[in-house]
């Protein structure tokens, strides 16, 4: 799937882009529509969405996907008047119980469901169960505050134990050895990580488990359990703490680094040359994982070992949680318009512009596919 330079959010506008006539059944909304480029478009053009005819969805969890959901929320209910669809960016973790509780329709979680949530799911979906449907990709970033240190290079058992509190002052022999042309203060690290459960952490420890067992002797988990360092709620939290103070270092989504204008690590995986974290670098290590889900359910497990020539392995999906089978009636034609816009080639198409990896061809297909049979 064809990247695109970072152009911001306007990149994502709906357009008058066809995508595939299996996703488009009608066409619907104003005759006023923005081009790729934000421009307002007249005439006989439309909208590529496929509308619901009214209705109002909830959906809630993952902040990792808040930018690319704020613009997918924007994009539909400007094409499809009389929906209301309202996205609360929280954790992952918040989102799964949400929605497990019958508060939401749609749950975001960074972190595919556990069995144990899978059963409770089956409460709410009467007759079926809560599916993952892969749906937003991107490099977890590493963001921090040093001014006159760029390009700054860390592997996987530094940044273990950056984050465990192991490694402490920024010109440790370890750093230094990863960056040896650069003048390393001899100033603390602050380390900021999530205070609420969340599937960006999870993500993270996966990847030390993966990379760094032995700096890193935790399993990995949505919940945060390393030593010392500072904490913050949501992934715009920790951004905004590392830009604020100098010293800093924090994991979040490219988004947030971009936003932030904040200087991002590169990592020494193996390969030939440290990787960046860019939304095309990501989805080359994105394009490795496999589907390890059953039946209807579409989770991945990601390559956080990979070595590839410009593979980010410091990766997450977002999964779109919602019941295979069993949804209420008043909701299942919004939820299933929304979700097959979202990933289609015309939702997916522009997420590389605001920091995200679009859906590998492979999964994307099995996602509408999917998406296509929810009752």
């Amino acid at each position: 799937m064809k990247l695109f330079r970072n152009s911001g959010l306007r990149a994502l506008t709906v357009g008058a882009v066809a995508v595939s006539s299996a996703l488009v059944l009608t066409a619907c909304g104003s005759d006023d529509n923005a081009s790729a480029d934000g421009t307002k478009t007249t005439g006989a053009a439309k909208s590529s969405i496929a509308c619901a005819k009214s209705g109002q969805l909830l959906a809630s969890g993952s902040s990792a996907q808040k930018n690319a959901m704020d613009v997918w929320v924007k994009n539909y209910m400007q094409a499809c008047p009389g929906t209301n669809i309202n996205y609360k960016s929280s954790s992952s973790g918040e989102g799964v119980t949400a929605f497990n509780q019958g508060g939401v329709s749609i749950a975001g979680s960074d972190s595919p469901l556990k069995p144990e949530e899978v059963t409770a799911s089956k409460t709410i979906c009467k007759g079926g169960q809560g599916i993952d449907l892969p749906m937003v990709g991107g490099p977890i970033a590493i963001g921090y505050h040093l001014p006159g240190v760029d390009n700054l290079v860390l592997d996987a058992p530094t940044l273990a134990k950056i984050f465990n509190s192991t490694i402490t002052k920024w010109d440790d022999e370890a750093i230094k050895k990863l960056n040896p042309s650069a003048k390393l203060p001899s100033s603390n690290i602050q380390a900021f990580h999530r205070s609420t459960d969340s599937g960006t952490t999870d993500n993270l420890t996966k990847y030390f488990n993966a990379t760094a067992k032995a700096e890193w002797p935790y399993e990995h988990a949505k919940a945060w359990k390393g030593k010392g360092g500072q904490s913050a709620p949501g992934s715009a939290d920790i951004a905004s703490n590392v830009k604020q103070a100098e010293g800093t270092i924090g994991y979040f989504e490219l988004s947030f680094a971009t936003a932030n204008n904040l200087q991002t690590v590169k990592l020494a995986t193996g390969a030939t040359a440290p990787v960046a974290a860019t939304s095309e670098n990501a989805s080359k290590a994105i394009a490795e994982a496999k589907v390890t889900g059953t039946g209807t359910d579409l989770a991945l497990k990601l390559a956080y070992d990979t070595k590839a020539e410009g593979a980010y392995p410091l990766a997450l999906v977002t999964y779109e949680i919602a019941c295979d089978k069993g949804n209420k009636a008043e909701t299942l034609e919004l939820a299933k318009s929304f979700l097959t816009y979202i990933a289609s080639e015309d939702g997916q198409k522009g997420l590389a512009a605001i920091g995200y990896a679009p859906l590998p061809t492979e999964i994307a297909t099995k996602v509408r596919a999917q998406i296509a049979t929810i009752s």
